[in-house]
């Protein structure tokens, strides 16, 4: 689905725009401090929160304040399913989407920091035939005959979205993959290049993906409610999602593991992932500083449609210095880098951004794309100015910069 498509149904950004940031600008009431700075009260985020749900018809949203190694504020808004009144809570299960992406990024650091894989090194070195030979299966690159492109593939130009690879197969005209330029020339985001750094890790060094990220990442970070596969105990407390019309899609059964995206999760889990992961926890220091360095200038207009994006030219990425790191992306803030990574589908709006200097994130998750709405002004409210590239990720709702 492309951000264009967001817009179905006559929404009024402007409109809501406007209404939104009036909401967000109430005066604070005195309480407990969320963040330091800006000075947020927890019950002016919850009364700004709570408007800007109701003004962009929000189902449901759970977010998530980290500052420095400490979890300032865990809290769900709405309903996980609107029709039987079924409110979201912080142990809701929620569709982690490309969030997954950053959790198995910093599962090959740590395999890196350990010596067991070069971020690089070729995959060729890795696997024990050449990868187009494997094509059978969910998961084959037999299309990829021809293509000796795919030689020059390493870890890091994986994880920097640099691969040359359409987002997805299934996108391409004929669903067949293929080099659209070649591997580490420039960003072009690809869920396809972590699938591949998966079938890497699975085939070549004989890992369980799924195992790795659970005690490497869920374990560590105390995160009990989240897998890389359905587990039936999930049943009872899932979110359902809802599209930009609010047209209902019912949360599904992932059976299979999926670095791109097959995390299924909760808030307080996520709080306690990027608290984690912003201390560095499990990570050498050199290893934790690589993690979010600017590694791939980015320059294009926009984010999605992948190959499409990377074709275009825009000036305004260069003026925050907007790059590709290891599984995130990373700018120049106001008061030092920030990074962040999104999650998104046709009914899922995930969040997590982190300001380095600060050592302070916002996490969201919502079970629909409209919370990417009211995203920044909730930024705002939390974090203050970060020069998020709200026009970059998401230019159909967003392209006036607001926030």
């Amino acid at each position: 689905m492309t951000h264009a498509a967001l817009l179905a149904g006559g929404l009024s950004t402007c409109a809501l725009f406007a209404s939104a940031l009036t909401a967000a600008a109430q005066p604070a009431p005195q309480g407990p401090v969320v963040s330091a700075a800006p000075a947020t009260s927890a019950a002016t985020l919850d009364g700004s929160i709570a408007a800007l749900m109701s003004q962009a018809d929000v189902p449901g949203l759970a977010i998530a304040v980290i500052d420095g190694k400490d979890i300032t504020y865990v809290k769900a808004f709405g309903y996980r399913n609107v029709a039987k009144r079924q409110p979201l809570e912080t142990d809701s299960i929620m569709y982690g989407a490309s969030l997954t992406k950053a959790a198995f990024a910093y599962t090959v650091l740590q395999l890196a920091d350990e010596g067991r894989i070069d971020l690089d090194r070729s995959i060729a070195t890795y696997l024990p035939k050449p990868l187009p030979d494997y094509d059978e299966g969910d998961r084959n690159w037999g299309t990829l005959k021809g293509q000796e492109e795919w030689r020059r593939l390493t870890p890091r130009i994986l994880l920097t979205h640099a691969s040359g690879l359409a987002n997805l197969r299934y996108l391409e005209p004929d669903e067949k993959l293929r080099f659209h330029f070649p591997p580490g020339e420039r960003y072009a985001y690809s869920g396809e290049g972590f699938y591949l750094l998966q079938f890497v890790l699975e085939k070549g060094l004989g890992l369980n993906v799924k195992t790795e990220m659970q005690r490497r990442v869920f374990d560590r970070f105390g995160m009990t409610n989240t897998d890389m596969q359905w587990r039936a105990d999930f049943a009872d407390h899932l979110a359902d999602g809802y599209a930009m019309d609010g047209s209902f899609e019912p949360h599904d059964e992932r059976s299979t593991v999926s670095a791109s995206g097959s995390m299924d999760t909760t808030i307080a889990d996520q709080a306690r992932m990027w608290r984690g992961m912003l201390a560095g926890e499990g990570l050498s220091a050199a290893m934790r500083a690589e993690w979010i360095r600017p590694q791939l200038p980015i320059r294009t207009a926009y984010e999605f449609p992948t190959i499409e994006a990377s074709r275009t030219h825009d000036p305004r990425p260069a003026t925050i210095d907007l790059q590709g790191a290891l599984g995130v992306t990373v700018w120049r803030g106001p008061h030092g880098p920030v990074f962040y990574k999104g999650g998104h589908n046709d009914w899922t709006g995930n969040i997590a951004i982190c300001q380095q200097t600060e050592q302070r994130c916002v996490v969201m998750l919502s079970n629909s794309t409209r919370a990417e709405i009211i995203y920044p002004q909730i930024v705002k409210l939390v974090l203050g100015e970060t020069n998020f590239p709200w026009w970059w990720v998401y230019p159909q709702l967003h392209g006036d910069g607001a926030g």
